[in-house]
C-alpha cells in the first residue's frame, strides 16, 4: 500500500469505477498486453534476465519523511545526493534518490504529457537527474497504476498513459519507477503491471521496476517476469508494531527472492524518531538479512550520527548486497525469540538473534542448525561491534528487548585466532519496586573451542543504587560450555521515580594467546509500583509496555491507527463502554501484578467503527502462560466475556492476533477491562 491504512485505501477502491468504464473515459492504452501465464513459484535465474537489480536497490526514497509538505523539492533531492557522496553512502552501495508522490501538476499539459511542479522543481525532472547522474547516482520516480496517484490531491495515474509516461520518463534519465496501486479502476492487476513491464522495456532504456501493488494479489506469485522487486505489504509506519507486522508478513516468502526479482517490506524508518536507535538497528538488521531493498526514508540533512552509524555499517549492508542473493528463512521463533539465517555465497551464514519481545531473552541456536557444516569449531564475526571470536557450535546472545544480534558464522581453519565467544547473562526479574531489595544471578559462559582465562565480571547502575555482589566475581579459568555464577543483590533507592534505568554487565578475560578480551551487556530493569487492591480499570492502570499494528494503543478509546488519541469511544454490537483499551492486531499490552492479582476480566469485540469488516483473538498470559483465550470474533459478533486466573503473576500480557486472514480494519477492544488485587 502507499501512502494510506489498507483499510482506507481499500475503501477508495471499491467505490471507483469499473473496468468497463475505463475505456469510456478515453483511457485505452496502446496494445495492452493480456496477462501472461504465472512464473513458477521460485525462478531458478533472474526473471527479466536483464542484468538490473541483481542485488537488492539501495538509495533514498523521500515519503517517509516529507510526505506531500513543501519541503518536498528539487533543493532537498540534489542535497540528499550531495550526502550520499559526503557521508559515504555511496561507497557503501547507496545509488538511487527515489521521488515520491507530489513531484508533479494534478493536471497533464494539452499533449497528455505529465508536468513537473514548477513551484518543487523548478528546472525540471531531466536537470535534477543530470545533477544526480554528476554524482555517479540514479534517479527514480513515482506514479501509480491507476487513473490518478494515491495522494488527495489528485496527481495524474500512468493507467492508460503507460508508453507515453515510460518514454517522458527515460527522455528526462530516469533510472527506478515506483509504480503504486491506487486509483486501478478494478482493472486486473497483472494486465496493469505487465503494460507498465512492457511500456519501460519500449524505451530501450535500463530502468528498475518497483511493483508497488501492497501483497494484494500475491505479485511473488506471478511478478517475477514483470518486475525488479514488489511490494509484499501495506505501508510501513515509524514505530514498532508496524515494522514487526511487516517483518512477518515479508519473513515466510524467502523461497520468491533472488537476483533480479526482491521481496520488498517497504522503505526504511531508521532516523525518523519513533524507534529508539535499538529498534532501528533491528529493523536494519532485519531487512538486510530478508534480502530487501535499502531504501533510506529519512531526511539526511537533519540526520543524527547515530543514523549515519546505522545505515553506513558496510558489514550489515553486505549481508543484503551478498550476491548469492538469498533471503533469510526463519530457524525458530518461539516465545518472540527469533533465530533467522541467511546463506551466504561464500559458505557462511549470517545469523539474526532479533528479540521481538518487550524484556531481554536469551536467544540460542547452533552452527549446524542454522546450515553450516560440522566442524571443530567455527568463526563469529559480530556485525555491530565489528569482533570476532571462535565458538565451538553454540551460537546464542542474551539480547535485549527489541533487539538484534546480527552475526556471520563460518567454518573458518582460522578460527583459534580469534578468543573465544563469552555469553553473558542476568537471571531474575528485571522488575523493581523502589526500597525493595532483588536477587540477581550473572552468568559468563565460555562458547568457544578454547578456554576463556582470568574472567571476571563486574555489574553496575544508575547512581545511588545499592548493588553488591554476594558470590566470586572471578575466575582462572572457564573452558568450553563452563560457567561463573555469581549472585547479585539490587536495590533501587526509596522514593525512585518509576520508569527504565539502564544495567550494564561486564565481563573482563584473556584468550589463550593473551589477549584482552572486554565484553558489555547492556540491559534495562525497570522501576515499577505494586497495583492497588481492589478493583481497577486496566485503562487507567500504567503498563509496562505496549504494542499496536497501526497506531499506538489507547487507553479509554478505541484505536484510531495514527496518533495516539485519535480514537473514538470504545464501541462493540451498539454498546458504548467508557473504560477499556483500544488496539488494532497484533497487539501486546503488559501490565505489572506484583504477584498480588488474582483476575483480568473485559468484553471483548472488534469496534463498530470499521463496520462490517475485521476479524480478531484475544489472549491473555500470565508470566509466559496462556491462561485465556477467545475464538476469531468478527465484527457482526457481539462482545464476548474473557475472565483469567492470573494469581500470582508477576506480569500480565493482554494480546490480540489477527484471526489468521490479515490485518484489515482489526480493531480490537478490551472493553471495560478490569483487574482485581
Amino acid at each position: 500500500m502507499h501512502h494510506l491504512d489498507t483499510r482506507t485505501t481499500r475503501r477508495r477502491l471499491v467505490g471507483t469505477l469499473t473496468a468497463g468504464l475505463l475505456c469510456a473515459a478515453g483511457l485505452a492504452a496502446p496494445a495492452m498486453a493480456a496477462p501472461t501465464a504465472e512464473p513458477p513459484a521460485q525462478p531458478a535465474a533472474p526473471a527479466l534476465a536483464d542484468g538490473l537489480a541483481l542485488t537488492p536497490p539501495m538509495g533514498f526514497n523521500n515519503w517517509n519523511s516529507t510526505n506531500c509538505r513543501p519541503e518536498f523539492n528539487e533543493a532537498m533531492v540534489e542535497g540528499i545526493a550531495d550526502l550520499f557522496v559526503a557521508k559515504g553512502l555511496k561507497d557503501a552501495g547507496y545509488q538511487y534518490i527515489n521521488l515520491d508522490d507530489c513531484w508533479a501538476l494534478p493536471s497533464r499539459d494539452a499533449n497528455g504529457k505529465l508536468v513537473p511542479d514548477p513551484v518543487r522543481f523548478p528546472h525540471g525532472i531531466k536537470a535534477v537527474a543530470d545533477y544526480v547522474h554528476s554524482k555517479g547516482l540514479k534517479l527514480g520516480i513515482y506514479t501509480s497504476a491507476g487513473t490518478k496517484t494515491c495522494n488527495d490531491a489528485g496527481f495524474p495515474g500512468a493507467l492508460g498513459h503507460e508508453y507515453s509516461d515510460a518514454q517522458q520518463f527515460a527522455d528526462w534519465g530516469v533510472d527506478y519507477l515506483k509504480y503504486d496501486n491506487c486509483n486501478n479502476q478494478g482493472v486486473d492487476a497483472k494486465l496493469r503491471y505487465n503494460t507498465m513491464r512492457d511500456a519501460l522495456k519500449a524505451t530501450g532504456r535500463p530502468i528498475v521496476y518497483s511493483l508497488c501493488e501492497w501483497g494484494e494479489n500475491k505479485p511473488w506469485e506471478w511478478a517475477a517476469d514483470v518486475g525488479h522487486l514488489w511490494r509484499t505489504t501495506g505501508d510501513i509506519s515509524d514505530n514498532w508494531g508496524s515494522m514487526v507486522s511487516i517483518l512477518k508478513q515479508n519473513l515466510p516468502l524467502a523461497q520468491y527472492a533472488g537476483p533480479g526479482h526482491w521481496n520488498d517490506p517497504d522503505m526504511l524508518e531508521v532516523g525518523n524518531g519513533g524507534m529508539t536507535d535499538t529498534e532501528y538497528r533491528s529493523h536494519f538488521s532485519m531487512w538486510s538479512i530478508m534480502a530487501a531493498p535499502l531504501l533510506i526514508g529519512s531526511d539526511l540533512r537533519k540526520a543524527t550520527q547515530a543514523t549515519f552509524d546505522i545505515l553506513d555499517n558496510k558489514e550489515v549492508v553486505a549481508v543484503d548486497q551478498d550476491p548469492l542473493g538469498k533471503q533469510g528463512t526463519v530457524v525458530s521463533s518461539e516465545g518472540g525469540r527469533w533465530v533467522v539465517s541467511k546463506q551466504m555465497k561464500d559458505g557462511s551464514r549470517a545469523v539474526a538473534l532479533f528479540n521481538e519481545s518487550g524484556s531481554a531473552q536469551r536467544i540460542a541456536t547452533t552452527a549446524t542448525a542454522v546450515g553450516l557444516p560440522r566442524a571443530h569449531a567455527y568463526t563469529q564475526r559480530d556485525l555491530w561491534q565489528h569482533k570476532s571470536f571462535n565458538t565451538a557450535g553454540t551460537i546464542a546472545a542474551t539480547v535485549p528487548a527489541h533487539g538484534t544480534v546480527l552475526l556471520r558464522i563460518s567454518a573458518d581453519r582460522k578460527w583459534a585466532t580469534n578468543p573465544p565467544a563469552v555469553e553473558l547473562g542476568l537471571n531474575g526479574s528485571p522488575l523493581v519496586e523502589a526500597g525493595k531489595k532483588v536477587s540477581l544471578t550473572s552468568t559468563v559462559t565460555d562458547l568457544g573451542r578454547t578456554s576463556a582465562e582470568h574472567v571476571s565480571v563486574a555489574l553496575t547502575g544508575p547512581k545511588g543504587w545499592q548493588i553488591e555482589a554476594t558470590s566470586s566475581t572471578k575466575a582462572k579459568e572457564l573452558r568450553t560450555g563452563r560457567s561463573l555464577r555469581t549472585k547479585w543483590s539490587l536495590t533501587a533507592p526509596k522514593g525512585t521515580p518509576t520508569g527504565s534505568y539502564d544495567l550494564k554487565l561486564k565481563a573482563s578475560y584473556r584468550s589463550p594467546t593473551g589477549k584482552r578480551v572486554d565484553s558489555v551487556l547492556p540491559l534495562t530493569t525497570t522501576v515499577v509500583v505494586a497495583p492497588p487492591a481492589g478493583v481497577s480499570g486496566l485503562g487507567d492502570l500504567p503498563w509496562l509496555s505496549a504494542t499496536s499494528g497501526w497506531g499506538p494503543a489507547e487507553r479509554n478509546t478505541s484505536n484510531g491507527e495514527s496518533d495516539a488519541g485519535d480514537g473514538n469511544p470504545i464501541t462493540i454490537g451498539g454498546v458504548v463502554y467508557a473504560k477499556g483499551l483500544g488496539v488494532h492486531a497484533d497487539s501486546d499490552v503488559e501490565f505489572y501484578t506484583g504477584k498480588a492479582c488474582e483476575k483480568v476480566t473485559a468484553d471483548v469485540g472488534v469496534d463498530d467503527e470499521k463496520g462490517a469488516n475485521g476479524s480478531v483473538a484475544f489472549e491473555i498470559w500470565a508470566d509466559g502462560t496462556k491462561v485465556a483465550s477467545t475464538g476469531t470474533l468478527t465484527n457482526a459478533m457481539p462482545a464476548q466475556s474473557i475472565t483469567a486466573d492470573v494469581t500470582g503473576a508477576e506480569v500480565i500480557h493482554l494480546v490480540v492476533t489477527n484471526g489468521g486472514d490479515g490485518y484489515d480494519s482489526d480493531h480490537a477492544d478490551w472493553a471495560g477491562a478490569q483487574l482485581s488485587c
